[in-house]
């Protein structure tokens, strides 16, 4: 399977470097994931390229106009991958969660749309008919970091991405029923007079996972209450 992504952005610059290390370059070497980022600014209006303007009737900062965000995602469909599921960031949306994640790694292309200043003129995403999505409740200076963080929670998810075989379905919010993953240890066994728990060098796998299964639950219901109830319904508890 390979998802194509693609980042309308006033702002490239502050894309490319998260995209070129770590886990997402070695999905983008193996064909998993394919990448492109796609600059605002060259679509554009007038002499001076501009490419946000003052709202209507008035109010605090600046819109990026529909006449430059529509073209620049039209053209992204034209040349790369074709019809896509446009997706605009912004702190009005739609909560951005691993659940969504999962849905969003089972497409074929998406295309998100950084919003930066006070956002997008409606009329964007009316025309495009892009989704809204936040990834917290709180306001950043652009949509970039977003963009990036979506990015990086979807690819973990595409097959053959991570390492581990069972590698994202044992992490938080991806386990069944959705809790946290339990803490974890490696080596040495000893530091500073903390032990790792013994169980864990038993070598007896059976117990070693109920210990694990264990941990999980305990840390869920201490450090998030709020999703502890829902994760025991799901596993039928």
């Amino acid at each position: 399977m390979s998802l194509m992504i693609q980042v309308v952005t006033l702002f490239p610059e502050m894309c490319e470097g998260a995209l070129t290390t770590s886990m997402l370059l070695r999905a983008r070497r193996r064909g998993l994931l394919a990448v492109r980022v796609i600059p605002l600014r060259p679509f554009g209006v007038g002499p001076h390229r501009q490419t946000d303007d003052y709202p209507y009737g008035g109010g605090p900062g600046m819109l990026l106009r529909a006449d430059v965000v529509v073209p620049a995602v039209e053209w992204a469909m034209a040349h790369y991958g074709g019809p896509a599921r446009v997706i605009v960031t912004s702190p009005q949306g739609r909560r951005f969660t691993q659940t969504v994640a999962e849905e969003l790694s089972r497409e074929q292309h998406l295309i998100l749309v950084a919003g930066h200043y006070e956002g997008i003129d409606e009329r964007a995403k009316m025309l495009l008919n892009a989704e809204e999505m936040s990834i917290g409740d709180y306001v950043l200076t652009g949509g970039e970091l977003p963009a990036l963080v979506m990015i990086d929670a979807v690819a973990r998810l595409i097959p053959g991405v991570l390492g581990a075989k069972e590698g994202a379905v044992q992490d938080s919010f991806s386990r069944p029923g959705g809790g946290l993953e339990g803490p974890q240890f490696t080596r040495p066994r000893v530091y500073r007079g903390l032990e790792v728990p013994p169980v864990l060098l038993s070598g007896n796998h059976q117990v070693v996972a109920a210990f694990h299964e264990k941990l999980a639950e305990d840390w869920t219901r201490e450090r998030r209450p709020d999703i502890a109830g829902k994760a025991t319904d799901e596993r039928g508890n």
